[in-house]
């Protein structure tokens, strides 16, 4: 049988499919993340600027200097 991964964007998505597998008997694990989300989203915001073009590259040989 297929595993799937879901990513509920809230508290309420999340409910909501709990409530829905639980009525059809689906079972699932839980598995929480030891990241705070506002971390994880402010490094997910950082990755997109970077892909954007919205950064500042550092030459290492001036660094120490």
């Amino acid at each position: 049988m297929e595993s799937l991964i879901v990513h509920p964007q809230n508290k309420e998505q999340l409910d909501a499919l709990k409530t829905f597998m639980k009525a059809f008997k689906i079972s699932f694990e839980e598995e929480k993340s030891d990241y705070d989300p506002e971390f994880v989203a402010m490094v997910l915001k950082g990755d997109e600027d970077l892909k954007a073009g919205k950064g500042v590259k550092v030459d290492i040989d001036n660094l120490w200097k």
